[in-house]
């Protein structure tokens, strides 16, 4: 694909993670705007600083907008493309947040972390194409308008709820264009669980450890062992939903990746000890959810979920 045929782009929650997916689209020459709160006076002034491995991404948005700014969102202005990389939190109405800017052809792609996200979304906007991404990134904002990619950066891309249609084969395309790996994946939702399986389990515990990294949570006496029992108990419900996974071989290729990194602080022990709300029941209360239609029995994963509800998250 040339430069010239690169579509518009629309990052919306360009955090630590939007603002990336968004210099890797832009180094792929498209156009890239965003939509932002936190930082927007930042950006506004001086764009993205972003250090990389992959080496300087910084960039200039082609529009920055404020989270509440009035878009026409007419068919002539609005976005090709939708990176949807905003935090699912209980007070986030995510179909209101995208309403403004979607127009008739606009293809909406999710970089958020979770299972059961798209649903919504999907009955919204039934006309738009739905493309679902889970990430694997180590990025962290350090200052306002100031990322640090660490490592990492692959995307599974799937066509939501199954499938890999042209739309996600472009978007596939345009982010290795721009330097980073991508899994064309037909069963988006699998791949999800995978995810899940270290999500559900060591994101909500890092929590309830006080934001303690992954070499503590490890390391802890019993630590190991818990991490495992989270993890088979999500095995299990993926199981029932549908989505079969071999626990032992998944369960311990996440423990051993996991050891294999230096100890760090995942992204809800992060948002913890920064004072931001956490994605509970994206990653955590949804699995819960399915676990109670199947009836199937998640003691520790409740107990968890139960713990971290009783204060106040």
């Amino acid at each position: 694909m040339s430069v010239s045929e690169a579509p518009r782009v629309l990052v919306i929650g360009a955090g630590a993670v939007g603002s990336f997916y968004g210099a890797i689209l832009k180094r792929a020459g498209c156009s890239v705007s965003v939509v932002l709160r936190s930082d927007y006076d930042a950006v506004a002034a001086d764009g993205f600083v972003i250090d990389s491995p992959l080496g300087d991404l910084s960039y200039r948005p082609e529009h920055v907008h404020h989270v509440d700014d009035i878009h026409s969102g007419s068919a002539q202005s609005a976005p090709d493309i939708i990176l949807l990389c905003v935090k699912i939190l209980s007070t986030a109405d995510r179909v209101a947040l995208l309403r403004p800017w979607v127009g008739p052809h606009t293809r909406i792609a999710l970089i958020e972390n979770g299972i059961d996200i798209e649903s919504a979304l999907a009955a919204a906007y039934a006309d738009n194409p739905l493309l679902s991404c889970v990430a694997f990134i180590a990025t962290s904002r350090v200052a306002p308008g100031h990322i640090q990619h660490s490592a990492y950066g692959r995307l599974v891309m799937g066509t939501f709820p199954h499938g890999i249609d042209a739309n996600c084969r472009e978007l596939a395309d345009l982010f290795e264009a721009g330097g980073i790996r991508v899994k064309r994946s037909d069963d988006i939702v699998a791949e999800r669980w995978k995810k899940c399986v270290w999500n559900a389990a060591l994101n909500p515990l890092a929590v309830l450890a006080d934001g303690a990294d992954t070499e503590t949570m490890l390391d802890a006496p019993g630590g190991e062992q818990l991490v495992r029992e989270l993890m088979r108990e999500v095995c299990a419900v993926a199981a029932a939903a549908g989505y079969p996974l071999d626990a032992d071989r998944v369960i311990d290729g996440n423990i051993e990746g996991t050891r294999n990194m230096p100890g760090f602080r995942n992204s809800m022990a992060q948002d913890y000890l920064n004072g931001r709300g956490i994605e509970l029941d994206a990653i955590l209360g949804n699995v819960i959810a399915i676990a109670q239609r199947r009836g199937v029995p998640v003691p520790r994963l409740q107990t968890v979920y139960v713990t971290l509800r009783m204060r106040g998250f």
